[in-house]
């Protein structure tokens, strides 16, 4: 070749390289580092068929340095293309890129046919070495060519077919040397197809990279004899498809820097996007009232985040009475409403979202893949809706998870941009910084609701002192006159003159002064609290001692008790009479509620009381369920005189008196319902 075609696209193209490294060095791109090595050892392949005098290569009196060209160039070409489609089939434990069994028989074919037979295709069973390993180099890219990936399968396999074809009619014709040049060529306008498919966008750096490895493509027709040897069209083919290899590197610069400029732009929609959606939920003024009011503002949340989020459906699941409840969805079909709430109530409290088991939704976020089949049962609406794996952030306590908000349906744009302002937002995945605005929500309302509970808490013993107040001026005013009656009616009820039916009215007299009397000093009790010191107590035996005790009044009332205590339970500190009395109010409830039931009466369903002591880490959990009437409001029920169940009836001072005795021990007492019929009350009490 005539030094003044190859010496400046040499100088050009050495003056580029830099250019990729500085970009791989910046943006750390693998892509970009591939074209680096293209290039690289296309200025080898370069460089050894420059002519330097006496040596020249091209005149094959160095066969091994024409064969390390051929094999720099073959290196290059396939490098283009793995960098365009770096696709991976499994072998056993390991993934391998497409591009090396491709490859690889390549680079064999040129050291063989360059160095070991000098350019001469060999005679007889040696020759069909070649066509053998043309074969394997099809096969590895038909294979490569119809794996699913950035080409139609049907265009892969076509250009495979085609160019396979026209490979062994060269090798078989022209002769062994030939092919090569060929499926160099091959390569480069298969790369030239793969930037088109890639990329899909008409920018300067497409036209430019697609015109110059086409344009550099134009060198197979160099194996023909009526072009090489005629002067008058060799010599501008040669200017041509010299000069496309610089052209094609100003391409891929211009790509490359297209590709951050977009990623720029990107990044900058994503951060006004953030900040706007942040704005937006800064807005919501969230209820610090009551729980019951925070709660209610669950759908108005889901329609916020719906409107500014990348998510076209959100839930908000909230722990309510010892369970989970929708209370608040935007953007789902009115049937999956129902079906979510259902199975929001079969979602365990306990270990929920806090076990670490569920894969993050995106590296560096708190959002979890939440997979929805455990609760799912047989003929769930959410399968038919296809509604079982939704995006979760949750909101964390301290012991347990108390919500959950959902997430699905993500979106390219939110639903109030305007048009056209996130161009490139459909290709680009969901990351941290889509989920970080919900997150800092969801931790916004957390600590919201976290600190309206706590208020309600406050409120609450702010009503008990005033209660305890109240009860100690009431029993000091009704404390004496109660013991004048009793005392003048246990003087009647001694006289002999009697007549039965006096006697009975001093008797009813005398019932209902001690039945006042014991009313006093259960007042007595919340003014006064009982001091002392804590004892270790053993649950077990003191609830073995209340069924002994009791069991005859159960049989009495033709209720069924059951007592089942865990084995090795261990002991709480308390003191035994306070929590032998929370215990036996919490008795006493149940069997009101159970003979209460209207249906109890005509025996059509079970009357039951069960008495259950577990121990979960540090706490002795006692549970105390029946199948009589749920509560009216669960979370209510621990106030003193509330209304306990649908008949209007109240609860007295009992289970207020058993909410009083377990602060007093550093427990907690909860009330929820029960499926299908009846309620509990559950204590915890912190172990010895």
């Amino acid at each position: 070749m005539p030094d003044y075609y190859q010496a400046p696209v040499l100088i050009l193209t050495a003056l580029l390289l830099p250019s990729f490294g500085y970009l791989y060095l910046r943006f750390r791109d693998t892509r970009t580092l591939l074209w680096f090595l293209g290039f690289l050892l296309a200025i080898v392949r370069m460089l050894l068929i420059y002519k330097l005098g006496s040596w020249d290569v091209a005149k094959e009196f160095h066969p091994w340095l024409n064969a390390l060209g051929q094999t720099s160039i073959q290196i290059s070409a396939t490098l283009f293309l793995a960098s365009l489609s770096p696709l991976r089939f499994r072998l056993g434990r390991f993934q391998i890129l497409y591009v090396i069994p491709y490859a690889v028989p390549l680079v064999i074919y040129s050291i063989l046919i360059e160095g070991v037979f000098h350019g001469v295709s060999p005679h007889g069973p040696l020759f069909w070495i070649f066509p053998l390993l043309g074969a394997c180099t099809l096969a590895a890219g038909f294979f490569w060519g119809i794996a699913k990936g950035t080409m139609p399968i049907w265009l892969g396999a076509s250009v495979c077919i085609i160019t396979g074809s026209v490979a062994f009619w060269i090798c078989f014709t022209v002769g062994g040397r030939s092919p090569l040049s060929f499926v160099e060529c091959a390569n480069h306008i298969l790369t030239a197809m793969l930037l088109i498919s890639v990329f899909r966008r008409l920018t300067p750096g497409l036209a430019l990279a697609v015109m110059g490895f086409s344009t550099w493509a134009l060198f197979v027709l160099e194996i023909f004899p009526s072009i090489n040897d005629n002067p008058a069209i060799d010599t501008p083919l040669i200017r041509i498809f010299v000069m496309g290899k610089v052209v094609a590197a100003l391409g891929l610069i211009l790509l490359a820097l297209e590709d951050q400029l977009g990623v720029n732009q990107i990044g900058q929609e994503r951060e006004r996007r953030a900040r706007r959606e942040l704005e937006a939920y800064a807005h919501l003024i969230l209820s610090r009232r009551r729980v019951e009011d925070f709660d209610r503002q669950a759908p108005e949340i889901c329609e916020t985040i719906t409107k500014n989020s990348r998510f076209t459906q959100a839930a908000l699941l909230l722990q309510h009475a010892g369970r989970f409840r929708l209370a608040g969805a935007a953007g789902l079909n009115p049937a999956t409403v129902p079906a979510l709430e259902a199975l929001a109530l079969r979602i365990p409290i306990h270990g929920f979202l806090t076990s670490g088991l569920e894969p993050q939704a995106v590296e560096q976020s708190h959002t979890v893949q939440l997979d929805l089949s455990p609760w799912l049962q047989p003929g769930d609406d959410l399968k038919r809706l296809r509604f079982t794996s939704v995006l979760a952030v949750p909101m964390v306590g301290r012991t347990s998870t108390e919500g959950t908000l959902l997430l699905s349906g993500m979106q390219d744009a939110p639903a109030d941009a305007a048009p056209g302002s996130f161009p490139d937002l459909k290709r680009v995945p969901l990351s941290a910084d889509d989920l970080l605005p919900i997150e800092m929500l969801t931790s916004r309302l957390q600590a919201t609701r976290s600190q309206t509970m706590m208020m309600e808490k406050l409120i609450d013993s702010e009503k008990y002192a005033g209660l305890g107040q109240l009860a100690g001026s009431v029993t000091e005013q009704l404390n004496n006159p109660l013991t004048v009656i009793l005392g003048y009616a246990s003087l009647l009820q001694e006289t002999s003159s009697l007549d039965p039916r006096e006697r009975k009215g001093v008797e009813a007299i005398l019932a209902e002064a001690r039945r006042m009397r014991s009313t006093l000093e259960s007042l007595t009790r919340i003014s006064r609290p009982q001091s002392g010191q804590f004892t270790a107590v053993s649950v077990a035996e003191m609830l073995s001692d209340m069924e002994q005790l009791h069991r005859s009044e159960f049989l009495r009332r033709s209720i069924e008790f059951r007592l089942s205590v865990a084995p090795g339970l261990p002991r709480v500190l308390c003191h035994a009479q306070q929590l032998r009395q929370a215990v036996l109010h919490c008795l006493q409830y149940a069997i009101d509620m159970v003979e209460s039931a209207p249906l109890a009466a005509a025996g059509d369903q079970e009357k039951l009381v069960r008495l259950e002591a577990t121990a979960e880490g540090n706490l002795v959990q006692i549970l105390i369920a029946h199948t009589g009437h749920a509560f009216l409001h669960p979370d209510k029920a621990f106030d003193p005189f509330v209304p306990a169940q649908v008949l209007g009836e109240t609860a007295g001072l009992g289970l207020s008196l058993c909410a009083t005795i377990l602060r007093e021990h550093n427990g907690r007492v909860s009330a929820v319902n029960l499926e299908p019929r009846g309620a509990a009350i559950l204590l915890e009490l912190q172990a010895a």
